[in-house]
């Protein structure tokens, strides 16, 4: 009887150990895919879920308009909205603030519109230079020589109870400020 059962061809319905194997492979190798798919997955929608309402963009106080005496121009510093665990220091973020007169301001970008290089004002030409290939601008932001084709970038700003603040939580760009004008007025539907 012994040797009858050694005979025996197995059940359909039994898992041999080379198929038991392979589907543990799978499985495993699936479990591995899915770990490594969460994080791109995550990486590719996340400027859909992030969004720009999300304090993304937000308006951030610079300071009070006495800060800012008429006919000066200032370096201020602000807190960048979007801000990760990680920035540090880095979140801090400087801007030029010129005060024309009342409540009229230009509130520039740092940053040279020529390869990004952080600009400085000289108040005795009324200039900003940029120390990395030479580029100037004059006090209004407008490009006065050297290999930046346009101004400085400037923030969109307002007033409100005295205190000055920008809107802040990208770069501003040419086509930053359009979208920035456009979300601020409302629609003329009647």
């Amino acid at each position: 009887m012994s040797t009858k059962a050694a005979l025996v061809p197995p059940s359909e319905t039994a898992v041999s150990r080379r198929g038991f194997l392979m589907k543990l492979g799978i499985l495993f190798n699936g479990l591995a895919a899915a770990l490594l798919a969460v994080p791109v997955v995550g990486f590719l929608l996340s400027s859909i879920t992030r969004g720009r309402g999300n304090g993304y963009l937000s308006w951030v106080q610079l300071g009070k308009v006495a800060d800012f005496p008429e006919g000066e121009t200032r370096l201020a510093t602000f807190r960048n909205p979007y801000v990760m665990p990680a920035d540090g220091a880095t979140a801090d973020t400087a801007c030029w603030v010129r005060h024309i007169a009342g409540e009229q301001f230009q509130v520039f970008a740092i940053n040279c519109a020529h390869l990004g290089c952080p600009v400085r004002w000289f108040q005795q030409s009324g200039l900003f230079m940029c120390p990395c290939h030479g580029g100037a601008y004059y006090s209004d932001g407008s490009r006065a020589s050297g290999p930046p084709e346009r101004g400085l970038f400037e923030y969109p700003y307002k007033v409100e109870n005295g205190l000055l603040a920008i809107q802040a939580g990208e770069l501003p760009t040419p086509g930053a400020a359009i979208a920035a004008l456009t979300a601020e007025k409302p629609s003329c539907a009647s």
